[in-house]
């Protein structure tokens, strides 16, 4: 396997040019009329951009990138079967993220100063920090508009958060001095953990790529590595201000994973300037000094431009505020991180009896794999990491476990996750602890990682401990070699999920069309999804919208429509602004407006259009 490291000298180029000259003399003596005496030159441009583009194709990281998207494809395939027409999960949460998505690239084209009043949840404002801005996928959502264009849109971010969390962690084990094997198992269990396969509807929770990668980037260019330690020779500002770059992308998706992702970078900073203070206060080069300032400084900067729209939330809409009380139920037990959620193909049905007793499945349900806590466990006591290196990622693992577990750790739930609630700031935003099984899963995977690296060690005849770029050798046989990467089937094998799928429904009337403000009926947290992903067409303004909370001007509108269309319902929506109410036919059964279509209007005012799947009334 080729090293990144590794590459051609000048000297191999001069003799690759040389033996193209000479197939090429032998070419022309044996094809060339013997009369003709100036035959072509030799294409020599030619086949050095073809030798080139040969060993970028066999290159380390290109094998990396394009296996990463394969097998995001293969492991996503529902996603990837159907992408203008079906979406992963279901239609609460993704037809969400797709309306957000599609106002992003709306906003940017049209008015990027308005892009935090979006146009549902009307007449709120600042409504685009009610939930994840998803800023960081801006690029994509500028290309294409409507409905077919939001669900491939949706759709190709799904699968490429998947590449880039197992491309993006395979970096980092590889960084951290991992061979091949291990990397790749190791990076497999990342991205296809079990616990994710009940987040396929949280786009925000998938895209997590960042965040292994921006760690890789920055270890690479700080020359630091868990195996080698720190080379000052290897230290690279570029690298350094690239991963503070990917950091600050990361945080630009969504504060839920960002905030964690935030202050764990605090931390590995204060550590390092610990050791570094430890170590007798060694020359640091100042270019890399000034990568961290200046890379620091712009994560930061994102950081607290983007959080001034939520401050502004919080103070606006206290209902917003949530309470430990609120966490409580989203908070896992001990058990949770054996447990596999429904969606998975390979224990799910085992797993149900267990799910059944649980307040919160889909964000209590958190296994991280079988095979990936085997190969941990084992990394405990036999592995290439040294002894001091395996208690510190045990600690950390026993630490990120006691966090996840939120106002469960301990029986009155007042440390731990409950201290950082109450005074970091941020914290008191996220109300799903479980969700930082995200670094048990990292650290699982280093431990792993070490365990398959020293294994392919011992096969290889490994033993030079001060080699950089270790190799495959000849020294065990080839089968035996390839039987490492084995655990990868198993990891995979756990990762499979069912391929849930839905099929949204087509807009059954141009919303951009009639008069806004508008009301769509029935409104509530499941219906309002679907009603803004209708809207992506014109994003007329609408008052319909899904968050984690209800504002009180949205209640205030419900609570004036619960018996419309009686003319006191309809005089007080009038005065509420709203000028057009749409009933969806079909939508309405059990709800407070099921008898609304049987119902005459009093108010001679009042236009009613039946359209069949939907009735509009013009205020």
């Amino acid at each position: 396997m080729t090293s990144p490291e590794a590459g051609t000298t000048g000297v191999e180029d001069q003799d690759t040019d040389r033996d193209d000259d000479e197939r090429w003399q032998r070419f022309a003596t044996e094809t060339t009329d013997p009369e003709d005496t100036e035959p072509e030159a030799p294409p020599r441009r030619v086949t050095r951009w073809a030798g080139h583009a040969a060993r970028i194709l066999r290159h380390e990281w290109t094998l990396a990138a394009l296996g990463s998207l394969a097998l995001a494809v293969f492991m996503t395939w529902p996603a990837a079967a159907d992408p203008a027409h079906t979406i992963p999960q279901d239609l609460g949460d993704p037809l969400l993220i797709t309306y957000v998505l599609a106002w992003t690239g709306h906003a940017l084209w049209n008015d990027p100063s308005g892009i935090w009043d979006t146009s549902s949840f009307w007449p709120a404002v600042d409504s685009y920090a009610f939930t994840d801005t998803f800023l960081g996928y801006a690029p994509a959502a500028l290309i294409g508009s409507g409905h077919e264009a939001a669900l491939i849109r949706y759709n190709v971010l799904f699968i490429l958060a998947f590449a880039l969390a197992f491309l993006g962690c395979y970096a980092l084990l590889r960084q951290l001095g991992a061979r091949v094997a291990g990397s790749v198992v190791g990076a497999a269990a990342f991205a296809y953990a079990p616990w994710k396969l009940a987040q396929a509807g949280h786009l925000q929770v998938l895209s997590v790529g960042g965040i292994v990668l921006a760690l890789a980037m920055l270890a690479r260019g700080h020359g630091w590595s868990l195996r080698y330690g720190y080379r000052r020779n290897r230290t690279r500002w570029g690298w350094v201000l690239g991963g503070w770059l990917v950091a600050a992308w990361q945080v630009s998706i969504g504060f839920g994973m960002g905030v964690p992702f935030a202050y764990l970078l605090a931390g590995i900073g204060i550590v390092a300037v610990v050791c570094w203070a430890v170590s007798g206060f060694p020359r640091v080069p100042w270019r890399i000094v000034a990568a961290d300032a200046g890379g620091g400084l712009v994560f930061a900067a994102v950081g607290l431009l983007l959080a001034i729209p939520y401050f502004r939330v919080i103070e606006a809409h206290p209902e917003a505020v949530r309470t430990l009380d609120y966490v409580d139920v989203f908070s896992p037990t001990w058990s949770s991180f054996l447990i596999a959620p429904g969606e998975s193909a390979l224990w799910g049905e085992a797993h149900a009896p267990a799910r059944a007793e649980m307040v919160a499945p889909v964000e209590t349900s958190l296994l991280v794999g079988f095979t990936l806590l085997s190969l941990a466990v084992v990394g405990l006591v036999w592995s290439v990491w040294t002894r001091r290196q395996r208690w510190y990622l045990a600690a950390g693992t026993f630490v990120s476990v006691a966090l996840a577990m939120g106002t469960n750790f301990i029986d009155d739930g007042t440390w731990a996750y409950a201290l950082l609630f109450e005074y970091l700031p941020g914290f008191d935003g996220l109300r799903t602890p479980g969700r930082l099984v995200l670094y048990t899963t990292i650290l699982l995977a280093i431990l792993a990682a070490g365990t398959l690296t020293h294994l392919a060690d011992r096969l290889d005849g490994y033993a030079n401990e001060d080699r950089v770029d270790p190799r495959w050798t000849v020294t065990a046989p080839v089968p035996l070699r390839l039987a490492v990467l084995l655990p990868v089937l198993l990891v995979l094998a756990e990762g499979m999920g069912v391929g849930k799928t839905a099929r949204p429904e087509p807009p059954p009337v141009a919303l951009s069309e009639l008069a806004d403000p508008i009301l769509v009926l029935p409104s509530d947290g499941w219906n309002d999804t679907t009603v803004q992903y209708w809207s992506v067409d014109g994003f007329p303004q609408i008052t319909n919208g899904t968050a984690a909370f209800t504002p009180t001007s949205q209640q205030e509108i419900r609570d004036d429509a619960l018996s419309f269309p009686a003319p006191l319902s309809v005089a007080a929506l009038r005065e509420q602004g709203i000028r057009t109410v749409v009933i969806v036919r079909d939508r309405v059964d059990g709800t407070p407006w099921q008898n609304a279509l049987n119902t005459a209007t009093q108010d001679p005012t009042v236009t009613v259009t039946d359209l069949g799947a939907v009735v509009v009334f013009a205020l």
